[in-house]
């Protein structure tokens, strides 16, 4: 049965609401402060509260549109709300609020400059975001995609200095460039189809064109998404933009940029090319031993970072890769491990920057090394951390165990048990760059620590709700927003009817 299609402009509304808030926050300035961070929580509940309000829509099984605008002939934007575009929303609106609560406070206790812009580029942000959830076809899928890279330059040169200049110019040159590589494959598509419209199993196909053009085309859209994923090498961009304010980082690793990557190459492979085409033309397997391989380097490296956030930023290039390894299997439950390794991934990786930046703000501690016996002055946050990060090795009862054991599953599942093998390696190694930082923390002694106490609860109630959120997920993976289920319907409607991968949920 087709679903029903619903007119209804609240998706338009959902991005709206937060460049309200920009332009509200820009002409409040820096005098008025208070004012200028309540335009951000009202925002950021808004932004929430139309996204939830659509969910028992989406999880009914069918989609909501808004009238199509026609810019020119042939150049369409539409927004459609569909089961991957709303987990995406749903989890980018939830962060956004305790990313705000936490900016707060740390913008205040780090006693940060150019605040204003800070706020007001971060709404701009959540808009673009919101648009590449909700982005119906090829072309709005993009423009909002490039509006998310400008928007964040401004967030990622914060600081001014010439470190923070030399980071923003490398994103921008990543991609900016990746950018239009992703434009030539979007007309090559249009000349080919007539139109970019996303459908679930893919509407490129070998009647449109060659094998090699086709090859041709899944490599310029793939580099296009893949930088802002991480995926190496076109993840230099990554570590360099950590000089970057804590919840910025946040930002980029948790609610936006890498997930955007991510959320692009699902869309490429699940709705542009569908698993059917990719088996047929081969790249699928180039693509998922790509992300195997830099699932394990990446993992090598961050080994080797003495400062926090670079550990955390190469935990985040092999972690994205999680999500790029699953869906590159073209099996049922390969597309629904790594869509929920997008949730899981978002709610670990949030903690452990939030817990960075309070050990920064706090104590002005940048280094691994400097901080045995923290969580003897910060325990809530360093338990926070070791939550995190067991959660990032995929312990059972916690959140990233549920996403690791479907991305295994969905290996047998393709009948390519070589890559469970990179999933174990992966999580030993995970536990070896980040549970070293809690046992130092806790087991470690030092009289470094013995003036300091927690961070301002403006940044430790983000701490702790996204922490205990990992846990409750691990047990409860529907809670709240029924992500799994969401992940569920949009792998099914992936897979619904291709023959080759075989078998189901």
């Amino acid at each position: 049965m087709a679903p029903e299609i619903l007119l209804d402009y609240r998706p338009l509304w959902a991005i709206m609401i937060s460049l309200a808030a920009a332009v509200l926050i820009l002409l409040t300035g820096e005098r008025r402060a208070n004012l200028r961070e309540t335009w951000t929580i009202l925002a950021a509940f808004g932004k929430a509260a139309i996204v939830f309000s659509m969910l028992p829509y989406i999880l009914s099984g069918n989609v909501i549109e808004i009238a199509p605008l026609h810019v020119a002939k042939g150049i369409i934007l539409q927004l459609r709300v569909d089961t991957a575009g709303m987990l995406f929303a749903a989890l980018a609106s939830t962060l956004w609020i305790v990313t705000s609560f936490y900016s707060i406070g740390y913008m205040r206790g780090h006693h940060e400059t150019n605040q204003t812009g800070y706020f007001a580029s971060f709404a701009v942000c959540l808009s673009a975001t919101i648009g590449i959830a909700f982005a119906a076809n090829l072309l709005t899928f993009f423009v909002f995609y490039e509006i998310l890279t400008i928007a964040t330059y401004p967030l990622v040169i914060h600081s001014r200095n010439d470190e923070a200049i030399k980071s923003g110019r490398k994103y921008l040159a990543y991609t900016l460039i990746a950018g239009q590589l992703f434009l030539i494959a979007i007309v090559w598509t249009y000349l080919l189809v007539g139109n970019g419209d996303f459908a679930a199993g893919g509407f490129l196909n070998l009647e449109h064109a060659s094998v090699g053009a086709l090859q041709t085309i899944f490599v310029l859209m793939i580099i296009g998404t893949a930088v802002k994923a991480g995926v190496m090498p076109l993840h230099g961009w990554l570590p360099a933009a950590m000089v970057a304010p804590t919840p910025v980082s946040a930002l980029l690793h948790a609610v936006a940029v890498v997930k955007a990557g991510a959320f692009g190459i699902l869309r490429v492979v699940g709705y542009v090319f569908g698993p059917e085409v990719l088996g047929q033309i081969g790249t699928a397997d180039v693509l998922a031993w790509v992300a195997a391989f830099t699932i394990i380097v990446s993992s090598l490296i961050a080994m080797q970072q003495d400062n926090l956030k670079r550990r955390l930023a190469f935990s985040t290039v092999g972690q994205l890769s999680y999500v790029v390894l699953g869906i590159s299997l073209l099996s049922p439950l390969g597309f629904l491990g790594g869509m929920y390794h997008i949730i899981a991934h978002a709610f670990m990786k949030i903690t452990l920057f939030f817990c960075a930046g309070a050990i920064n703000v706090t104590t002005h501690k940048t280094e691994i090394s400097e901080m045995k016996g923290i969580g003897k002055r910060m325990p809530i946050t360093m338990a926070a951390f070791t939550i995190a990060s067991f959660g990032i090795a995929g312990f059972p009862f916690l959140v990233g165990f549920i996403s690791k054991w479907n991305l295994a599953l969905g290996a047998l599942q393709a009948d390519k048990g070589l890559f469970i093998a990179v999933l174990i390696g992966s999580a030993m190694l995970s536990t070896t760059y980040l549970l070293p930082v809690g046992y130092m923390a806790f087991f470690k002694s030092s009289d470094k620590f013995t003036k300091y106490g927690e961070a301002n609860y403006m940044m430790l109630i983000p701490i702790v709700i996204t922490a205990t959120l990992s846990i409750v997920l691990g047990v409860f993976p529907n809670f709240g927003a029924n992500f799994y289920d969401l992940a569920v319907m949009s792998a099914q409607s992936i897979v619904k009817s291709v023959q080759l991968i075989g078998g189901g949920f």
